[in-house]
This record gives structure tokens, sequence and C-alpha cells, in this order.
């Protein structure tokens, strides 16, 4: 070393005051700023994403609800990231601290290290210590002394260094890191503020659609229910509604043509019949079938007293068993087509209703398809063998005896209910979930009529003078200019009912409907396309049409409102889900 001892002194001093850093936090420290660059950089593709879905969001006119729950909970995941990267910043900062302490206690120590080293490599003189030595052995005694000595200072002097110079880049890249961070925390908090503030316009456009959407008059109201059709209908009382006009493959006569298909009827949930059918023949036993659609929480109990009685309205009582072999729901004839796990599963199911609700509160059951379907007589053969072959066995939840609801055909999708403290799951009752749905759901393996149909007639078979259920395309636009009356501007109008006489009422005509709309912002004259989305949920989500005035989308149950209300005749959607065909 040639500079002078102060200088010396006074460089090493500095470096040391960083060296503690160092000393103390060691490989720690390059981990945390190793994981934090990561990280640091995992936040700003974050919220670089976060600005693009905001000019998405800016160019959206009316963000879905769905959407902006992913986009809150994004926001709150990149906040709490961002918190977390914050707080071991101040982690490191801390530890900085903590190493720059240590730096006072270890000055003074260093420095007589540096002392010594300068002095010994200074003042040594191996002929002086040869001269001194008393003897041979002495002078290699002290040579080895004084050369292990500067070879210590030297070590420790040159760690030091090493260190110091390492923790000077650390501290660089802390004071960088801090500065990222706050860039970082700015431009989270601006599309933060944005999101915040879009998210509550959003709410507010859903709130005020919600209060636009028209109150309907009590006619209204009537032709939305009795189209919509909740109604109950059973396999083994109806006959098949496999009606030619109402399948896709038939040919109106006219083009463009439109028709809506529902997916299913009546009311979804529960035990679909026809998807039990279609899983027996796939090999399913009736437990499998029973797990299936009341879920795997389901008690199977199998040795329910058969002796409890069911009171009948018009028919008296009978013992459980007995009340069994008379429901009428499901032909015999799937026995014979390997359904007799179907039956088993639908002989339960009845038990289980039956129990249920006569055990909640009713005094005796209804023998209609209201309830369900009961003859005096007993069906016989392969129900009863179905009855037989589950003696006893009843649906349980939480100690009391489950609510087994059940229905033709359900479209492939089952939706959840609740019932005694339990709830049955949602799914596609397809074997490869939705992406087989059409093509491969139980039901449709199991040839149900009510699958995929287009619905124009009422139970009693009254069409009211139409022959398919297809629409022109200025009838569809009809259809659309009701929704725009009715739900998007939100007029109450209780003209806006089927045309013709069927339903009564003054209905208006097509050209007047269409004025009406162009009156409120614009009506549609000529529908020329269509297409549909589907929901996770087992819904249409959007409907979007083609038409003379452009692209239009609208929510599935906005148009399946509109649609029931202004289709012509008995002409219905029955389902949430549902398609659009074109010809």
């Amino acid at each position: 070393m040639k500079l002078p001892d102060k200088k010396l002194v006074a460089f090493w001093g500095r470096l040391l005051v960083l060296a503690a850093f160092l000393v103390v936090f060691s490989w720690a420290g390059d981990f945390h700023l190793v994981r934090a660059e990561d990280s640091i950089e995992s936040l700003q593709q974050q919220i670089n994403e976060l600005q693009h879905l905001k000019e998405l969001s800016e160019a959206a006119t009316a963000p879905l609800e769905k959407e902006l729950a992913n986009i809150k909970s994004r926001i709150a995941g990149i906040k709490s990231e961002l918190v977390a990267a914050e707080a071991e910043s101040q982690h490191l900062a801390g530890d900085i601290e903590a190493r720059s302490l240590q730096l006072d206690a270890q000055f003074t120590y260093l420095a007589a290290r540096v002392r010594s080293y300068y002095k010994l490599s200074r003042q040594f003189s191996p002929l002086v210590t040869f001269l001194s030595a008393p003897t041979a052995s002495g002078f290699t005694r002290q040579l080895s002394y004084r050369t292990s000595a500067v070879d210590q200072d030297k070590a420790v002097i040159t760690k030091t260094t090493e260190e110091l110079l390492q923790l000077e880049e650390d501290k660089k890249a802390l004071e960088a890191r801090k500065a990222k961070l706050a860039s970082l925390r700015l431009q989270f908090e601006e599309n933060a503020a944005f999101f915040d503030g879009e998210i509550s316009k959003a709410k507010d456009y859903q709130e005020e659609l919600a209060g636009k959407i028209a109150d309907l008059s009590k006619r209204q109201q009537e032709i939305l229910a009795a189209k919509t059709g909740t109604f109950q209908t059973t396999v083994g009382d109806v006959p098949l509604a496999d009606d030619p006009a109402s399948r896709p493959d038939y040919d109106p006569g006219f083009s463009p043509a439109f028709a809506l298909f529902s997916f299913g009827a009546p009311h979804y949930k529960g035990l679909s019949q026809y998807g039990a059918f279609g899983r027996a023949k796939a090999g399913q036993s009736a437990e499998d079938i029973l797990k299936a659609y009341y879920g795997g929480g389901i008690e199977i109990k199998k040795d329910y007293d058969t002796n409890i009685q069911i009171q009948v309205d018009g028919y008296g009582s009978y013992s459980l068993e007995e009340y069994a072999k008379r429901i009428y729901e499901v032909p015999n004839s799937w026995g014979d087509d390997g359904g007799m796990a179907a039956l088993r599963a639908q002989a339960v199911a009845a038990r289980s209703y039956a129990l249920a609700r006569t055990n909640n509160g009713a005094t005796s059951i209804c023998a209609t398809e209201s309830c369900q379907v009961f003859k005096p007589e007993p069906k016989g053969g392969n129900w009863e063998q179905a009855v037989n072959d589950t003696k006893g066995w009843v649906l349980v939840a939480n100690g009391g005896p489950f609510s087994a609801w059940y229905a033709s055909t359900s479209g492939g999708y089952q939706e959840s209910y609740s019932y005694n403290g339990y709830s049955t799951p949602g799914f596609w009752d397809t074997p490869s979930g939705r992406s087989g749905w059409t093509g491969e759901a139980y039901e449709k393996q199991a040839g149900s009529p009510w699958f995929y149909k287009a619905w124009y007639k009422d139970r009693s078979g009254d069409s009211c003078g139409r022959s398919h259920p297809w629409l022109t395309a200025e009838e569809m636009a009809d259809v659309l200019n009701a929704w725009v009356v009715l739900i998007k501007v939100g007029q109450s109008d209780d003209r806006i009912t089927p045309i013709g006489s069927c339903w009564g009422g003054n209905p208006y005509s097509i050209s007047e409907l269409r004025d009406k709309a162009n009156s409120v912002g614009g009506g549609y004259s000529q529908v020329t396309g269509a297409s549909v989305t589907y929901a996770e949920n087992g819904v249409t989500a959007n409907v979007s049409f083609s038409t003379d005035r452009g692209s239009v989308t609208i929510s599935g149950a906005d148009f399946k409102k509109a649609f029931n209300l202004r289709a012509p005749a008995k002409i219905s959607l029955k389902s949430g889900l549902y398609n659009v065909e074109k010809k």
C-alpha cells in the first residue's frame, strides 16, 4: 500500500460502513434481491395487463358482471402483491440499517488491523529481525509470526473490500427497487381508481337497467307464465312430443327463417328421467345415478320404515311401498332396453319426494303430475320389480327425507337446488362435461324428444293457427322491437303481446311496433343472421343478431322475455338454455 496512513484508514472506514450490511446479511440478501426483481417484473406485467383491460373497458359499452368481478379480483391480487413487495423492501432496508449499526462495533478493530498491516509492511526488516534473534529458531519463529500477521491482515482487508463493493451494489439495487415500487404503486392506484369508477358505473348501469325493465301488465304476465311453461310433465303419463315441425331439419318453405330451440323442459333440477335412462344404458347402477344427480353428500338409507303411511288426495292411505308401486312416472319398456337402473333410481326418488312432502307439514300428497302421478292400480311389470329391488331405499339429508325433485329432460345441464340444508350439484350432464354437451348428453343418447325442441303448441296441442315454429326475418325483427321498447328503453306498454286473437287484447301490428321502437331510439326491419354464446352455469348468456341497423347483442334472459311476450301465437322458449337456428 502506497497511500498515507490516514487516507488508507479513511478509505477502509468508508467501505466498512457498507461491509457491515453484507457481513450480517450475506447470502440471504442476494436471495431477497433476486426474488424481488422477479416479483417486480411480474407486477409490471400484471399492471400492463390491467392497463390493457382499462383500454378494452373504455371501448366497451356495458361490461359484464362476470368480467367486472374478475377485474376486481385481479386488482385485489395486485394490491396484495404490492403490499407484500413494499413490506419486503422495508425488511431489506431494515437489514441494511442493522448491518450499518454493526459497522460501528467493527470499525475500531478493522482500523487497528489496517494500521498494523501498514506498519508491518513499512517497518519490517528481515536483517534486523535476524540480528535481534538470540537463536536461529527464534529468528524463524519471529519471521513466521510476522508473515502470518501480514497475511491475515491482507486477507481481512481483501475480503472486506469485496464485501463492501458488493454492499454498494446492493444499496443501489435497493434504491432502484424502491423507485420502481413507487412507480408501480402510482400506476396501480391510477388503474385501480379507474376500475373502481368503472365498476361503480357498471353497477349503477345494471341497477338503472333493472329499473328500466318495464312493469308488465297482468295480461303480459299471464302470457309469460303460459309461454315460459314451468309446467310439470312425466315420461310415463304424457305421450312423446316428437313433432317433425319442432325439429331443426324441418323446412318451413321460406328463407331466411329463424326458430328458437329450447334445451330441455321443464324445471332442470334433480334427477333427469331421460338422463337416468341414458346413464343406465351406459352401465351405471341406481346408486351411481342417484349420486350423480343428488350429489355425493346425499345418504341413501336402505332400511327406511316401509310401514309409514302416505295419504293420497282422493285415494286414501297406502304404505310407503304400496304407494311407490302405484307411481306412473317412467315407462316399463325402459327396463327391457337396458334401463332397469333408471327405474330403480326413480323408485327411490319417488319414495323420498313423497316422504319429504308429507313430513314437511302437508297431511297428504296430490295424485297428479303437480306432485307425482299416482293411480290406484299398481303399475306392475318392470316398475314393480324396481320398487321391490329398492325396498326401503330413501334419500336422506341431515337426518330427514330429501325432497328428490325430478323431471323428464333438463337439456344437458342440471341446476342446483337446496332442501333441508343440503344442496344438489349444478353440472353438465354428459360423460365429458360441457365440451360434449350437445352430442353426448345422457338425455340425447337416451333419445329424449324434449332435449332440443322448438315449441309452438301448448299442452292441449293448440297452436293458434301456426303449423310450425319458424319466423320470417320481419317477424324476428318484430321481437327485437319489443325488446327495444320494453327492456332496452323500459317503457310500460301493454300492447306488446303476440299478434293475433288467441291472446286477446289489442296488440301492435308489426309496422306499428316498428314505428314505436323508432320513436324511442331505433327499430329494426329485418334480421339476417343470429348466433348465441353459452355460460358455464347452463344458460344462454347472449344472443347476437345481424340486422338492417347493424349488429345487436342482447342478454339471454332479456331476449327470452321479449321473445315470449311477442313471438306469434303459441311459439315460445321453455328454457333459459336455448339456441337460434337459421335456414
